[in-house]
């Protein structure tokens, strides 16, 4: 997968308020190194459950060939654009009724090319996430994040590396966990 999230989902003050309360925590010298935390937590928890927490947009690179394609991100919410790019990277706006499109109600996106023109691959622009903000994150997602931001922040002077999630944390987002078979 060649993704690459365009407009990455803004952390509102609210979420880096509530990881210092869970730290107990009250000046702001830390504040850029605990909100990268939750930015690498929001990263973990994607990479655990197969699932985007919050909506960003995003762009996937996909072969220009026949037949559907599906998007490796979930949930996509919307598919907005597709460009068909050329051998020497050119890109050139698909119309409409050259491609068709489609959303899964588990939260796959998938194209179609039905004329691919001098396009080797398709660049596809989408919207995906479970939550629109932060603030719309389930419970348990959510306080997973906490944790394991804090788990992070408490271990960054230790020598070992523990394996991510602990176990606390993977048992929080393990419902929201989608395998895939390849």
């Amino acid at each position: 997968m060649q993704r690459v999230i365009l407009s990455p989902p803004a952390l509102p003050s609210s979420a880096l308020a509530e990881l210092k309360q869970w730290l107990g925590i009250t000046t702001t010298q830390d504040d850029a190194p605990l909100t990268a935390l939750l930015r690498a937590a929001l990263q973990t928890c994607e990479a655990f459950t197969g699932l985007m927490p919050i909506e960003a947009e995003c762009e996937e690179m996909l072969p220009a060939c026949a037949g559907w394609r599906s998007l490796a991100t979930r949930p996509v919410t919307a598919i907005t654009a597709l460009d068909g790019v050329t051998a020497s990277g050119d890109r050139f706006i698909l119309t409409t009724g050259t491609y068709d499109f489609e959303l899964d109600a588990d939260g796959a996106g998938r194209v179609r090319l039905l004329e691919a023109g001098a396009a080797t691959h398709v660049a596809v622009r989408f919207t995906a996430g479970l939550a629109p903000d932060w603030d719309g994150l389930p419970d348990s997602l959510r306080h997973g994040l906490m944790r394991l931001a804090a788990h992070q922040h408490r271990e960054r002077e230790s020598d070992g590396a523990a394996p991510l999630p602990p176990a606390s944390v993977a048992a929080l987002w393990r419902p929201w966990r989608r395998m895939r078979l390849a």
